[in-house]
């Protein structure tokens, strides 16, 4: 089977996982009833205000009511509750596939745009901001660091970081980052407590970065306390059994410096499960970090799909669930690609 086609089997194959992943939500809305309960509360909410309105107008009782009736099928016809949830939400989930991600109920851009496309083109780059250095410093940092010690396997080292990762791995996000507000912000006073600016926020350019990167500091320490543990294990662990493979004392039998070994042996062939961690660690950045980005009031994707649950905004959840599925299928993409042109094993 040639890689072309083979290839294309497989991203047809994740087209069909984001498919599944948009029924599966569709099917959580509807047959468990969430999603009649959210549309009959906004019903209620408008109902309630429309009679405070029409009351001053009609003094009639009956009158009133029936008004009120006739709006309330107006605004059920509207909102799709005169026909069944197997019926409303496909309809939804087909614009969304379509990139037509319809407009949100309760939450608004900055700008005040109630366009959902408009909501998540202005927080992603809030959490690319946090969310995606973060992971990219702790790769970076993580990565040296594992493949140091897995060379240095035994020394006081090794084990003093391999219980630095275990304590960073356990730790909680949220609990870290509720810790280093007390420390840093109101102990000590030296970075602000959260948001990305200050209030009101610096004008001059210069000024507003150098406050944006400031508000940024105690939240990227956060995620890089509670990951960079993981990071340390994960490339240590790989690099060291790849160092114990038959090829790699092969290398070593036949008299090669230990530097060749390690550069064209050892990093050569960990190269693969490194960098599928390192794909999907920056794809699940753009999904956001919910805890860290809620502590620190980070406007991102993460506190926006925690908006979007509590609000039961309904539209938004379908939406941001379709994007970061997409975004998922388009990492294991990508890493099928680099997996056939970084390992030559690799055959199809």
């Amino acid at each position: 089977m040639g890689l072309g086609r083979t290839l294309l089997i497989r991203g047809l194959s994740l087209l069909l996982v984001v498919f599944v992943v948009l029924l599966m939500v569709v099917i959580v809305l509807g047959a468990t009833g969430v999603s009649d309960k959210i549309l009959k509360a906004y019903v209620s909410e408008e109902l309630r205000q429309i009679r405070q309105e029409l009351s001053q107008r009609i003094r009639d009782p009956q009158e009133l009511e029936k008004a009120l009736e006739a709006y309330k099928l107006d605004l059920e016809r509207a909102f799709g509750l005169d026909k069944p949830w197997y019926f409303r939400l496909p309809d939804m989930v087909r614009r969304v596939v379509m990139l037509d991600l319809g407009t949100s109920r309760t939450i608004t851009s900055f700008s005040g745009s109630n366009k959902v496309s408009d909501i998540i083109l202005e927080r992603i780059p809030n959490t690319v901001i946090l969310v995606t250095v973060a992971v990219m410093l702790s790769a970076l940092v993580g990565i040296s660091a594992g493949v140091k010690i897995a060379t240095r396997v035994g020394s006081l080292l090794d084990r003093i970081t391999s219980y630095f990762s275990a304590v960073s791995y356990a730790l909680p996000s949220w609990w870290t980052g509720i810790i280093f507000i007390l420390i840093f912000s109101f102990y000590f006073r030296l970075l602000p407590p959260g948001g990305m600016y200050s209030t009101p926020p610096p004008q001059e350019p210069l000024a507003r970065l150098l406050d944006l990167m400031l508000h940024a500091v105690l939240p990227v320490l956060t995620l890089m306390a509670a990951i960079l543990g993981g990071w340390i294990y994960v490339s240590r662990t790989i690099v060291l059994n790849v160092a114990q493979e038959d090829f790699v004392s092969a290398a070593r039998a036949k008299g090669l410096p230990e530097r060749i070994v390690m550069r064209r042996y050892i990093l050569r062939a960990s190269t693969p499960p490194i960098l599928t961690n390192i794909v999907f660690g920056i794809a699940g950045s753009l999904g956001g970090a919910i805890l860290t980005e809620t502590v620190f009031r980070w406007p991102g994707m993460g506190l926006l799909y925690y908006e979007a649950i509590t609000a039961f905004d309904e539209p938004l959840i379908i939406a941001l669930t379709f994007i970061f599925t997409l975004i998922y299928a388009a990492a294991r993409f990508i890493l099928e690609i680099l997996y056939v042109s970084l390992d030559p094993r690799v055959r199809y």
